[in-house]
C-alpha cells in the first residue's frame, strides 16, 4: 500500500485515477479547488481517503496540502500534477492574462506541487512523481499553441527532474494522453474571447462552438486511470507514457516527419561546425 496525492480529481482523468487508487486499496489525498466536488471520494473509504481543498496556484494551500498528507498517512508516495484545463486561441488571438494563468496552474503549479512532495522522497529515498501532459505537446495542433507550449514546458522541465531524481530512488513519468472522453473538451476548455477572422480556416475551426470532438472521443478514462496505475508499479517506471491510439498514431507521425525533415536539412545543419585546418 502506498500514499497518493492527485490533483484535479472533480472530473476527467484526475477523478477516474483516484476511484481507482481507492478501489486498489492505497491511500489517497484527493484534491480539488472546491472540496465539495470530491467529498464522495473521501466517502467512500474515509480511513483511507483524505479529501482537501487545493488551488495548486496557491502556495499556502499547496503546502498546507502536502503537510496534511505527511501528518495523516506519514508521507506522499505517488504525485500525480493532473490539475489543469484547456485553452484554444491562435496565437495571436491569447490574452495575455489568459495565458499566464493557463502557465501558473500547469506550470508553475506543477512545480510547486514537486518542490512540495521532494524533501520528503528523498529522505526516503523512494517516490514517483506523474506528470500529466498532452499529445499536444508533440503534435502542436493549431489553436492549441499556448496549451501545447505549457505542456512543452513541463515535459522539458521533467526530463532533466528524471536524470536528478533516479539517483535518489525517485521515478518521474510524462504521460502524454489522447482524446479521452472526459469534459476537458467541454466545460472545462477555455478560449479566447475574441477570434480573428483570418485565423477561421486554421485555429478558428478548433474553437468550441465548432468542436465536434467532444462526446465521443475514443479514449476510455477508467483504463487510462489502470494503465497509469501499471505504470508506476512497475520496477522501473516508464519515464514517458503515451496513453491510447490516437495519441501513438500522432506520435509515430509527428516523429517521423521531423526526422524525414532532419535528413532532408542535414548538410545545412552540419555546415555550422568549425572546419578542421
Amino acid at each position: 500500500m502506498s500514499t497518493w496525492l492527485i490533483t484535479g480529481c472533480s472530473t476527467g482523468l484526475g477523478r477516474a485515477l483516484a476511484t481507482s487508487v481507492i478501489a486498489a486499496g492505497h491511500d489517497v489525498v484527493v484534491t480539488a479547488r472546491d472540496v465539495g466536488k470530491v467529498a464522495d471520494l473521501a466517502a467512500t473509504a474515509p480511513e483511507r481517503v483524505l479529501a482537501l481543498a487545493l488551488d495548486v496556484t496557491r502556495p499556502e494551500q499547496v503546502a498546507s496540502a502536502v503537510a496534511q498528507a505527511e501528518r495523516r498517512f506519514g508521507g506522499v508516495d505517488v504525485l500525480v500534477n493532473n490539475a489543469g484545463y484547456g485553452y484554444r486561441a491562435a496565437v495571436e488571438e491569447g490574452d495575455d492574462a489568459d495565458v499566464r494563468r493557463l502557465f501558473e496552474t500547469h506550470f508553475f503549479g506543477t512545480v510547486a506541487m514537486i518542490k512540495a512532495v521532494l524533501p520528503g522522497m528523498r529522505t526516503r529515498r523512494s517516490g514517483a512523481i506523474v506528470n500529466i501532459s498532452s499529445i499536444g505537446a508533440q503534435i502542436t495542433p493549431v489553436g492549441s499553441g499556448y496549451y501545447s507550449a505549457a505542456k512543452c514546458a513541463i515535459e522539458g522541465l521533467s526530463g532533466s527532474l528524471h536524470g536528478e531524481l533516479a539517483p535518489l530512488g525517485i521515478s518521474v513519468t510524462i504521460v502524454e494522453p489522447g482524446a479521452f472522453r472526459t469534459d476537458f473538451a467541454g466545460r472545462s476548455l477555455t478560449q479566447a474571447a475574441t477570434p480573428i477572422d483570418d485565423y477561421a480556416e486554421t485555429a478558428g475551426k478548433r474553437r468550441k462552438e465548432h468542436d465536434t470532438l467532444h462526446g465521443t472521443q475514443a479514449g476510455d478514462p477508467a483504463k487510462a486511470a489502470t494503465a497509469i496505475i501499471t505504470a508506476v508499479e512497475q520496477p522501473q517506471p516508464p519515464g514517458f507514457l503515451l496513453l491510447g491510439s490516437d495519441a501513438l498514431a500522432g506520435y509515430r507521425q509527428k516523429a517521423q516527419a521531423r526526422a524525414d525533415e532532419v535528413d532532408r536539412w542535414e548538410e545545412l545543419s552540419a555546415s555550422t561546425d568549425y572546419a578542421e585546418e
